[in-house]
């Protein structure tokens, strides 16, 4: 398997996992896959966060947020991997209820991760909402 492939396995399988949970109000798999190593930074379609602290925080503030996920897609656009760097451009479709509100909206979400000690680690997101 390429490099490629091995990415985006990971991408369709953990990283995909990983935000299910979370949108159901478990962020542990989303914190398991960020890099603990600085820098890493969330330029959120609802809040920002810059550094290992203010990501903890959004992470545990999304978390208390979220729950009863009832759809949640990633529709990727793009990819690629160089060396130990990557990044993904995709759609995010997701259902769920937001402060006991039900929501369903799509965001423009971009992401760039960097292998660490052989792992994959998102190291920047940038998500924003689909208007319309």
């Amino acid at each position: 398997m390429s490099d490629r492939d091995d990415f985006l396995l990971w991408v369709r399988t953990d990283l995909y996992e990983a935000e299910r949970a979370l949108h159901n109000g478990d962020a542990a798999a989303r914190r398991a896959l960020w890099s603990h190593h600085e820098p890493v930074s969330v330029l959120g379609a609802w809040r920002n966060a810059v550094g290992r602290q203010e990501l903890d925080a959004l992470f545990n503030a999304l978390e208390g947020s979220f729950s009863d996920c009832t759809s949640y897609a990633f529709e990727l656009l793009a990819y690629d991997v160089v060396g130990d760097m990557a990044y993904t451009a995709g759609l995010e479709q997701t259902s769920t209820s937001v402060d006991g509100e039900p929501r369903t909206y799509t965001l423009r979400a971009t992401q760039v991760y960097r292998r660490e000690q052989g792992a994959w680690r998102v190291a920047h997101r940038h998500g924003d909402t689909v208007a319309g």
